[in-house]
């Protein structure tokens, strides 16, 4: 069975905000709810169907992916109807969505435990030069994060009994409603810290130097983030640890300028080799490449070489090295030579006459990207 499209899904565009998408994930959910479908397959099916398409879209790595590749691009989730995702995964994601009480408009529907809270994410840059930009590489990167400190012991909340939620029932014309609440003693975590050492916060933590290894693909660009999961700072009561997001940042490089996956050189020949050509050697990102002039050639010639430029991060292709010849004229010379040249001044091969191949700057800077 194919999988339904996750925006067709919350009946939202593919321009939606991540408030349109939040919206309409809430009505779709209220709407197919168990505790409103009791014993309804249908309506269960639906709900994890829509709590599946808004875990993707309401990620912006996921939401990209997504975009791109379709079900391929995050890995086809779960299978149809979101079949993969048990309960306790989706009403997870209602403490962002609902607030902390989302069972009370429907009357009961039995307690979901204590709530799991994530630790706040972490935000480090990291340098990479083109060189390693062109293979991937691993970083072992120090980063100070908070962690759970040895010795920490908890008890179970006395006014939750450790189930996080605190419920009432009252009287109404339509019969007994019961209520809850986040409980106000242990916030939720159905949990509070008994005893902790000194160099522990309130919550039985305390920040620390890890070392992390960062693995990063070939091929990322300026700019680009990347999500270590579970690698930012831990969550009190054993919760979920945040995350480690990594901004890429690209180095200046001494002989190569980047344009996406395109590599440009600025390389210089001299006048005779111009004029007579000749075999000359040029730098690449990894050992050196030898290139052919041609006779005659113009200042501003641009050569490519395929494939000698970088990676797609997403593994599709390699750019393209566009070497461009400059000419150096000489800025001194010997009587001799000056003698020579200017015996050869008004010869006839030697007065500028430019056909259709010799382009203007223009037109070669359009070349380049065509």
């Amino acid at each position: 069975m194919s999988k339904r499209d996750y925006y067709e899904i919350l009946g939202v565009d593919r321009g939606a905000s991540e408030a349109d998408i939040k919206k309409a994930y809430r009505k779709l959910a209220i709407k197919y709810h168990p505790d409103k479908n009791p014993d309804n397959a249908d309506a269960e099916g639906r709900f994890k169907e829509a709590a599946e398409a808004y875990e993707v879209l309401s990620d912006q790595q996921k939401r990209a992916k997504y975009d791109r590749f379709g079900h391929a691009g995050v890995g086809g989730a779960a299978g149809g109807g979101g079949a993969g995702m048990n309960m306790d995964d989706i009403f997870s994601q209602f403490g962002d969505i609902f607030g902390g009480a989302f069972g009370d408009a429907f009357g009961g529907g039995g307690p979901r435990g204590p709530r799991r809270t994530k630790g706040s994410n972490l935000r480090i840059k990291v340098q990479l030069t083109l060189e390693e930009i062109a293979e991937g590489v691993t970083k072992k990167v120090k980063v100070f994060r908070l962690v759970q400190a040895e010795g920490v012991e908890y008890d179970t909340c006395r006014q939750c009994n450790g189930t996080g939620q605190v419920r009432q029932v009252r009287n109404t014309i339509l019969g007994q409603m019961q209520t809850a609440s986040t409980c106000p003693s242990c916030g939720g975590l159905g949990r509070s810290v008994k005893s902790k050492p000194k160099n522990a916060d309130q919550h039985g933590l305390r920040r620390e130097e890890t070392v992390v290894d960062i693995e990063i693909p070939a091929g990322v660009e300026d700019g680009m983030q990347l999500n270590l999961r579970g690698k930012g700072n831990a969550a009190p009561a054993g919760g979920i640890p945040g995350d480690l997001l990594v901004q890429i940042r690209e180095a200046d490089h001494d002989d190569f300028t980047r344009n996406g996956r395109n590599l440009h050189l600025d390389h210089h020949i001299s006048f005779i080799d111009a004029t007579l050509g000749s075999q000359v050697e040029i730098p690449l990102l990894s050992g050196k490449a030898k290139i052919r002039i041609e006779p005659g050639t113009q200042g501003g010639k641009i050569v490519r070489l395929k494939g000698k430029g970088l990676p797609s991060v997403d593994s599709y292709g390699r750019g393209d090295l566009l070497v461009n010849l400059n000419v150096w004229t000489p800025q001194e010379l010997t009587a001799e030579e000056r003698k020579t040249l200017e015996s050869w001044r008004e010869a006839a091969n030697f007065q500028p006459n430019p056909d259709a191949r010799d382009t203007g700057f223009f037109d070669r800077v359009r070349d380049m990207f065509s």
